[in-house]
């Protein structure tokens, strides 16, 4: 039973950051950067990026770090449930 509930929690957590940095892209196109809103999720997204930002460079002037913590995300959730499943009786 416990296990139910902290694989669903570890799958709240992953939905929760992985809206957030879809908000934060498309919000970035049609939001103005002085909008509360925006403001808020860049405060909760931003420390996110800022160490994939340092390793993985611009291509031209595309931004692929969201994408790669995107993809972060799922792995660290698959990863963690995976571990749930094998480590909790």
């Amino acid at each position: 039973m416990l296990i139910s509930y902290l694989l669903g929690f570890v799958d709240l957590i992953t939905t929760v950051l992985v809206l957030l940095v879809l908000t934060y892209v498309v919000i970035s196109y049609f939001m103005s950067p002085y909008h509360t809103f925006r403001m808020w999720v860049n405060r909760l997204v931003e420390p996110l990026l800022q160490p994939i930002r340092k390793v993985v460079p611009l291509i031209g002037m595309l931004d692929i770090s969201p994408i790669i913590l995107l993809l972060l995300i799922h792995f660290v959730g698959f990863v963690l449930k995976q571990l749930l499943v094998a480590f909790v009786p």
